[in-house]
């Protein structure tokens, strides 16, 4: 009779197998990775909407009500007054015009929130944002965000 020894340890089919799992793993992992990373920008783009709507209501209070202006392209006389801003919103601008207009070309999407006065929000396509006429003491901000083919994000004041 002969007693056969038996070798304790993994089988090279059962290391195969483990490592096609952690192979999947890691796949689904990074698929879903730069969905998570755009849904967050967005939300931080929607939340530095709230801190500029916040801002201009700082302003136009402790201006006797009147609109911030649109000063070389900037809007310092905001600065400081919009505060807790993402790094997802790299600039703040006063679009001058007024009433129905679509926003298009003054929104990049590269996180530009524009600020217009006397408008509400009007319909949202994927490439323009609707602004309805409004009061003089009404205003909105938009921005566009990445997911959802690059709709826009407005908000009335």
């Amino acid at each position: 009779m002969s007693l056969q020894r038996k070798e304790k340890g993994f089988t090279i089919i059962e290391v195969v197998l483990v490592l096609a799992i952690a192979g999947l793993i890691f796949l689904m992992v990074f698929i879903a990775l730069p969905a998570l990373q755009r849904n967050q920008r967005d939300t931080a783009r929607k939340s530095d909407v709230g801190s500029v709507i916040a801002g201009v209501v700082a302003y136009t209070g402790n201006n006797r009500g009147t609109f911030p202006v649109k000063t070389a392209g900037t809007t310092s006389s905001l600065d400081g007054y919009i505060k807790d801003v993402s790094d997802n919103t790299t600039n703040v601008i006063v679009n001058t015009a007024t009433g129905e207009q679509n926003i298009t070309d003054t929104v990049a999407p590269d996180g530009v929130v524009v600020i217009t006065q006397s408008s509400t929000c009007g319909d949202s396509a994927s490439d323009k944002q609707a602004l309805l006429k409004g009061t003089t003491r009404q205003f909105t901000v938009v921005t566009k965000l990445e997911s959802g083919n690059g709709a826009y994000f407005c908000q009335n004041s």
